[in-house]
C-alpha cells in the first residue's frame, strides 16, 4: 500500500454566473483563465507541472470539441509536451481526473499534477441541453419518453424513497432553499444575485413550476458554464519546494470510488432487500472514511454533497451516515446540515445554489473543501474546519466518488 501523501497546494474556480458562450468565449479562454489563476494561487510555475488530468463530460456535444486533454498545451506554451488526458464519468468526471492524478503521484511517475474540470453548457437551448445530458443514462433503455431525463430519474428516486420510508416533499424544498441561501455569500456562485420569494420554495406552480413528478424548478441545479482546477503534489515535490507555506496546504487523506450499472431500475432492483437505496454510495463514503482513519462521518467538519437535485442530497444525507436510512428529513428539520449546524452540507451553495458545470463539479468540491480546511472560504467559512468530505455522483449514481481533505497545520 502506498505511503505517499497527496498534498493539495491550492486552486481556482471561474465565476459560475458567467455565460461564456454569450461572451463569445470557448474552452480555450475558459481553460486558460482557470489554469493561470490556479498556478498563481498555488505558487507553482507552469514548467513544474509533470502531468495534467482534465475532467469533462460533454465537450463534443455542447461545443463539438473533443480531445480536451490537448487544450492546456494549446493555449499555454510551457505545457507543450506535458502528458495530459481527458476523463469522463458524467457528473463525476472531475473526480475521475483527481483519482487518476493521485495514482500518478502515488506510483512515483510524477510529482506535480494539474487537475482541471471544465464544462460549457450554455451553447444550446435548454431542451437541447437536457437531451445532451441524458446521454449519461442507459440510452435506448430508460427515460425514452421524456426530454428531461435527469428530472425523471431523480423523481423516480423520490418515489422509491416514498415507497420504502415515506417522503414529505417539504424537506426537498427546504434543501433547495438552504443551498440557494448559502450561495448568497459565495462570490462565485451562479445564483448569488438571482431573485427568489418564499413561494419559490413551495408548491406554487408559478413561482416554482413543476418539472417531473414531485420535483419542481428549484429542486434542480441550473445549466452552468465554468471550470475549476487544483494542484496536487507528492512529498518529493515539497522536499524540493520547501519555500511553500505549509499553512496554505491540505492533504487528501482518504478517497472512495465505486461504479455500478447504468440504469436506475437495475440499481433499485439490486438494493430491494438492503437498508440503503444505493449501497454502493454508502460503501464509497465508508471507504473514504476508512482510508482517512476516521470512525464515521461525524469526524469531519462539513461535506460538499452532489445536489444535482434536492433528492440527490436527500439521498446523500442518510447514505453518508448523518441519519439512519430513510431518516434524512431529521437532519433537514433539525438544522443539522445548516452552515452553523452539527455537520454543515454545501456551505457555499452546492450545485443548486453554486452551479453545476458537469465536468468541473468534482474538482470544485475538492477545491471548496481545501478552502474550508485552510481558512480561505471567506463569507461561507465553516468555523474551525479541519476536515471536509466530498461526495460526487455521476448519472443516477452510477459512479460515486468521495474524498477527505484535511488541514496539515493548526490555525490560531
Amino acid at each position: 500500500m502506498s505511503t505517499t501523501t497527496i498534498h493539495l497546494l491550492g486552486g481556482s474556480q471561474t465565476d459560475f454566473a458567467v455565460n461564456w458562450h454569450r461572451e463569445g468565449k470557448g474552452f480555450d479562454v475558459l481553460v486558460g483563465a482557470v489554469v493561470g489563476a490556479t498556478l498563481a494561487a498555488a505558487n507553482i510555475a507552469s514548467d513544474e507541472i509533470g502531468v495534467i488530468h482534465v475532467g469533462n463530460a460533454f465537450g463534443q456535444l455542447f461545443t463539438g470539441q473533443a480531445q480536451l486533454g490537448g487544450m492546456p498545451a494549446t493555449i499555454i506554451p510551457e505545457l507543450w509536451g506535458i502528458p495530459s488526458g481527458r476523463h469522463e464519468a458524467a457528473c463525476a468526471s472531475g473526480s475521475m481526473a483527481l483519482l487518476a492524478a493521485m495514482a500518478d503521484l502515488e506510483s512515483g511517475r510524477y510529482d506535480c499534477a494539474l487537475v482541471i474540470g471544465a464544462e460549457l453548457e450554455k451553447t444550446v437551448p435548454g431542451d437541447e441541453a437536457a437531451g445532451y445530458l441524458g446521454s449519461a443514462a442507459w440510452v435506448g433503455h430508460e427515460a425514452q419518453d421524456t426530454k428531461f431525463v435527469w428530472p425523471t430519474m431523480f423523481a423516480e428516486l423520490a418515489d422509491e424513497y416514498d415507497r420504502r420510508y415515506g417522503l414529505d416533499d417539504t424537506y426537498l424544498r427546504a434543501i433547495s432553499e438552504l443551498n440557494i441561501t448559502n450561495a448568497r455569500t459565495n462570490p462565485l456562485a451562479q445564483t448569488r444575485n438571482w431573485t427568489f420569494t418564499p413561494d419559490s420554495f413551495g408548491d406554487d406552480d408559478t413561482a416554482n413550476p413543476p418539472m417531473v413528478g414531485r420535483l419542481r424548478r428549484q429542486d434542480c441545479s441550473p445549466m452552468t458554464d465554468g471550470a475549476a482546477a487544483v494542484i496536487l503534489v507528492s512529498d518529493r515535490f515539497l522536499a524540493r519546494r520547501n519555500d511553500l507555506r505549509p499553512e496554505e496546504h491540505a492533504v487528501v487523506s482518504g478517497w472512495g470510488h465505486r461504479t455500478v450499472g447504468l440504469s436506475m431500475a437495475q440499481k433499485l432492483r439490486a438494493s430491494a432487500d438492503d437498508q440503503y437505496v444505493f449501497p454502493h454510495v454508502r460503501q464509497t463514503m465508508l471507504d473514504a472514511l476508512a482510508r482517512a482513519g476516521l470512525p464515521d462521518i461525524d469526524a469531519v467538519d462539513g461535506i460538499e454533497v452532489h445536489d444535482c437535485f434536492s433528492m440527490s442530497e436527500y439521498m446523500a444525507i442518510d447514505h453518508l451516515g448523518i441519519t439512519g436510512p430513510g431518516e434524512s428529513w431529521k437532519a433537514v428539520a433539525g438544522g443539522d446540515i445548516a452552515r452553523d449546524g452539527r455537520l454543515p452540507v454545501n456551505p457555499g451553495g452546492g450545485l443548486i445554489g453554486g452551479g453545476h458545470p458537469v465536468g468541473a463539479t468534482g474538482v470544485r468540491m475538492v477545491l471548496d473543501a481545501y478552502k474550508q480546511v485552510t481558512g480561505q472560504a471567506g463569507a461561507y467559512q465553516v468555523p474551525d474546519a479541519r476536515r471536509f468530505a466530498t461526495l460526487n455522483l455521476g448519472g443516477s449514481a452510477t459512479t460515486a466518488a468521495s474524498f477527505i481533505v484535511a488541514s496539515q497545520t493548526k490555525r490560531s
